[in-house]
C-alpha cells in the first residue's frame, strides 16, 4: 500500500495495478447488491442480446477505483470525494483490466488531487475512463 503525503504528490504522477474478472466477483457483487438482472446472470439471455457472455457489473468494474485511491494513488491517506465514470464497453468474467490514475491537478485550499482514471481489457480496449477528486489526508 502506498502512503503518498500531499507534498510528495506532482501533477503527472500516475499510479496502475491490474485486475482478472473472475465468476466468484460476479457472485458476490450480486450477492451484496442484490441485483440478479439476467444480462449478468444468463449467459444465454446475455447472447440472445449480442454479448458473448454474460456482462460484469458496471459497478463492479468501478469498485476498483476504490482500490485505485485507497491502496495506490495516494493510497493510505485518501478519502474519496466525487468520481465521473463513462462506461466505453462491456467487461466480461475472464478479463484482465488495467486501472491507471493519472495526477491532472492538485487544490492545496482543500489538500485534494484529481486524477485521471483509465481502464483498460486484457486487449486494450478502454472499458471505462473518467475522473476522481481525492482528499489526501496527510
Amino acid at each position: 500500500m502506498n502512503s503518498y503525503s500531499y507534498e510528495q504528490i506532482s501533477v503527472g504522477l500516475q499510479d496502475q495495478f491490474e485486475k482478472h474478472i473472475t465468476d466468484e466477483m460476479l457472485s458476490g457483487f450480486r450477492t451484496i447488491t442484490g441485483d440478479n438482472n439476467p444480462l449478468h446472470t444468463d449467459r444465454v439471455y446475455a447472447e440472445q442480446r449480442g454479448y458473448n457472455d454474460r456482462v460484469v457489473y458496471g459497478m463492479l468494474s468501478a469498485s476498483l477505483l476504490s482500490t485505485l485511491a485507497g491502496v495506490y494513488l495516494p493510497g493510505k491517506y485518501s478519502l474519496i470525494y466525487s468520481t465521473k465514470i463513462n462506461f466505453h464497453k462491456p467487461v466480461f468474467v475472464g478479463d484482465t483490466i488495467t486501472v491507471r490514475g493519472t495526477v491532472k491537478e492538485k487544490d492545496e485550499r482543500w489538500n485534494t488531487i484529481r486524477l485521471k482514471i483509465i481502464m483498460e481489457n486484457q486487449d486494450g480496449k478502454k472499458v471505462l475512463s473518467g475522473s476522481m477528486q481525492i482528499g489526501v489526508t496527510e
